[in-house]
């Protein structure tokens, strides 16, 4: 059990440190240098202890880490600054469940059965409704930085929360590019745990048992793979540009030099939060650990409100928690 709360207190963090490391860094660089620290990290303990790049289903993690890790890492560290920890962190999370469920129905066959599908259905209504619950006409410039093409312009704040009694203005395409972009990245996520199950599956095969930390050490290598093509893209590219500076947020209780939060984000993700989510399975049943670690949107709002200073409505809470309820339901019902 205390590995399944850590797991989810460990990726609400994350949500919030990867927002704060892409504001400070750029959203491609900043997701780059956190995978290149969980190599690092991870790659020391497979190496040493662990099975390294062994064990006979490496292209398979490969594979999975470069979606998930890389595609995945890559649009919501673009998704982040956009429109905030919150969304973010319930768009894809809870659509990655689903996303999970559709894939493996749609490539190993597995059918879905109604309760699943009513599960799918609860959770994209909570999605839904919490996104209906934000105001993006309350997005306001925090600052203004160099982006990643060289050119000035305004970081966004935490979405603002509608419920004042007045109708929600258009909303403006940075936002809408924030929420395609999330929904890209749980399609990722949830397609790169169906790819985790299939290369788990090939070590069953030939009766192999790996470590929690060598296959997130294996997949990271996947993910950093893309992680350093899409920073040669934007280097090299020329309709890309380059970033000529980087600025720390100016925001009182949060003046960190900016590469803590590369080294809180990889800590509480790839390196703490999956370490913990393996203990938890190997102690503890999967229809426990899983609703527990579901959670983690819901966890994300006191921090990203103490951090941030954001304030869901209401009805932002409705659907987080519809949201969650269907994605934990969809990690245990068969």
């Amino acid at each position: 059990m205390t590995g399944a709360f850590l797991t989810a207190l460990f990726f609400a963090g994350n949500a919030v440190c990867a927002r704060r490391a892409a504001l400070h860094f750029g959203s491609t660089t900043a997701n780059c240098l956190r995978l290149l620290l969980a190599v690092g990290l991870l790659g020391a303990w497979a190496h040493a202890v662990g099975q390294g790049v062994g064990g006979g289903a490496f292209g398979w993690f490969f594979v999975s880490g470069a979606v998930g890790f890389g595609i995945g890492g890559l649009t919501m560290f673009h998704a982040l600054p956009l429109i905030g920890s919150n969304l973010s962190m319930l768009i894809v999370q809870c659509g990655s469940a689903v996303a999970a469920a559709l894939t493996e129905w749609l490539w190993l066959g597995t059918r879905l059965s109604p309760a699943q599908a009513g599960l799918a259905a609860l959770t994209l209504a909570g999605v839904v409704i919490g996104l209906a619950a934000v105001d993006p006409g309350g997005i306001r410039p925090a600052r203004r930085r160099l982006g990643e093409g060289g050119r000035s312009r305004p970081t966004m704040s935490e979405p603002g929360i509608a419920g004042r009694g007045l109708p929600a203005p258009p909303m403006p395409p940075p936002f809408v590019l924030g929420i395609g972009l999330a929904i890209v990245s749980a399609c990722a996520q949830g397609g790169s745990a169906v790819i985790s199950r299939k290369a788990f599956m090939v070590l069953r095969s030939h009766g192999f048992l790996m470590d929690g930390a060598t296959s997130a050490y294996q997949r990271a290598l996947g993910g950093l793979a893309v992680g350093l093509l899409a920073v040669a893209v934007w280097r090299l590219w020329p309709a890309a540009g380059r970033k000529a500076a980087s600025e720390a947020t100016a925001v009182p209780a949060m003046a960190l030099p900016p590469w803590i939060w590369v080294v809180l984000n990889t800590l509480l993700g790839p390196v703490f939060g999956v370490t913990c989510y393996q203990w938890a399975l190997r102690t503890t049943q999967a229809g426990i650990v899983l609703p527990i670690v579901a959670t983690a949107p819901l966890l994300t709002v006191p921090i990203a409100r103490a951090l941030e200073h954001s304030r869901p409505a209401p009805r932002y809470w409705i659907g987080a928690v519809l949201a969650v309820l269907g994605a934990a339901g969809l990690a245990v019902i068969k």
